[in-house]
């Protein structure tokens, strides 16, 4: 009896095994996709909790600026990143979980005239405001701080507040802030949060990311080298709704769930977004002046069900509620949910223009957070850009890695003077400890 206990016993391990260790081949299968090249990392620096923006003033000083998502701003010069923070908004940041969270200081832009200024902007959460409606997240703050005598560091005490708005919920802040080649700011909005663009806080008609009177969903373009008799910053003549007649001034373009990181085209301007999806699809966007960009009738190319997110329309309308089309994206790609799906969230990338890599010039290199809500496994991916339809994608192989895979998840991807690009990672899901990273990309062998 005994040994048929031990014998049973034993059988049952050794299918345990066998499907662990099936189940664990088919999760570290290479992704469907052509090989797109492979790159190196070279880790430039480290013991960030959440790295998750990282830029350059015009100034020819060569330094790197790297926002850390708890309210921190170091300074990476020469290859070395300086002790003290260039900035420390910790005091003013919301409290963060731990577990995971999409909020905190979320972008940095240097005003186009830095050197002489010393101007630039911080998006961020913070705690709640007073007038908010009761039951909210958070309030998010756009600030203009000065940097101080000594180069390396803000003038903690310059802060002036642009704007201001609430959130419904912890999710979908979006948070990148951008300088474009016309000197205006540009500043991407998440559609308020929980899910499907519904619940508190949402349009319950038309969601959010359609409604042009709502701040949520949108991309925003203001001049903050003037203002108005009512803002403390200018709205741009040849903005979609400057008149206020049929939307928000400070619109540039609208219909987006989580635009979590923007990009402009070093060459010829365009603006490159990447939001991420809800269930099915992720997708980037070349996003132009007034446009419509779908959410929440559609998830990238596809029609989009608020009640029943994991399964697309066959039919949907192709317009927006002003009768105006609706823009589908370039690039588009399953989300991990979704068998043979690439990632769980796309963080965005950049056209690249630098010297490293010559055969991947003039690609999209992007990123996605992970293919694994629970284990790290981000993944890079590139582009090639087409005249007409979608992008082909194609995976980039992390040469100096286990499995040619990199085992973190990845944050956002950033860019120095040289269009040389770097990758921003992290360890877990949430912004607790210092397993965050910046890698430069540097070629392979």
């Amino acid at each position: 009896m005994k040994k048929e206990i031990r014998l049973a016993g034993l059988i049952f391990f050794v299918v345990i095994v066998l499907a662990i260790s099936y189940f664990s081949f088919l999760y570290t299968m290479k992704l469907n996709l052509e090989f797109g090249g492979a790159v190196k990392l070279n880790l430039v620096a480290n013991n960030f909790v959440s790295p998750i923006d990282i830029e350059f003033p015009n100034d020819s000083s060569g330094r790197l600026f790297i926002v850390d998502r708890p309210g921190i701003i170091k300074i990476l010069q020469n290859g070395t990143l300086l002790d003290e923070p260039f900035l420390d908004l910790t005091n003013k940041v919301v409290n963060l979980s731990i577990i995971y969270d999409e909020r905190g200081l979320l972008g940095l832009a240097f005003h186009p005239d830095f050197k002489k200024n010393g101007k630039f902007y911080v998006y961020y959460n913070t705690k709640l405001r007073s007038s908010a409606p009761n039951g909210w997240d958070s309030t998010i703050r756009l600030s203009e701080f000065t940097v101080s005598k000594n180069s390396n560091k803000a003038d903690q005490n310059s802060e002036r507040v642009l704007l201001e708005f609430d959130k419904p919920y912890m999710n979908h802040n979006g948070g990148q802030i951008l300088f474009g080649k016309d000197g205006y700011l540009y500043i991407s909005v998440g559609d308020g949060g929980n899910a499907n663009d519904v619940g508190m806080g949402h349009n319950a008609t038309i969601g959010n990311g359609q409604d042009t009177f709502s701040i949520l969903g949108k991309i925003l373009r203001i001049d903050v080298d003037s203002k108005t008799s009512s803002t403390l910053y200018g709205i741009p003549k040849d903005n979609p709704f400057a008149d206020g007649k049929n939307g928000l001034k400070e619109i540039y373009a609208y219909g987006f769930r989580n635009p979590w990181r923007m990009s402009f085209d070093a060459k010829n301007g365009n603006l490159f977004v990447g939001d991420a999806g809800q269930n099915i699809w992720e997708e980037i966007s070349v996003v132009k002046k007034g446009g419509n960009y779908g959410w929440n009738i559609k998830e990238g190319t596809h029609c989009f069900s608020v009640q029943n997110p994991n399964k697309s329309p066959a039919q949907c309308s192709n317009v927006g509620y002003k009768g105006e089309p609706l823009i589908d994206p370039v690039i588009e790609y399953l989300n991990a949910q979704q068998k043979g799906g690439l990632g769980h969230t796309n963080v965005g990338g950049y056209m690249y223009y630098g010297k490293e890599f010559p055969q991947l010039y003039g690609k999209f290199i992007f990123g996605d957070w992970s293919r694994s809500f629970t284990k790290a496994d981000g993944t890079l991916f590139v582009a090639d850009p087409s005249e007409k339809g979608l992008w082909t994608i194609k995976q980039l192989e992390i040469s100096d890695s286990k499995n040619m895979r990199l085992g973190e998840f990845i944050l956002s991807l950033g860019h120095d003077s040289e269009n040389e690009l770097y990758l921003l990672t992290t360890g877990n899901t949430g912004p607790v400890g210092k397993t965050g990273k910046v890698y430069k990309l540097v070629k392979s062998g």
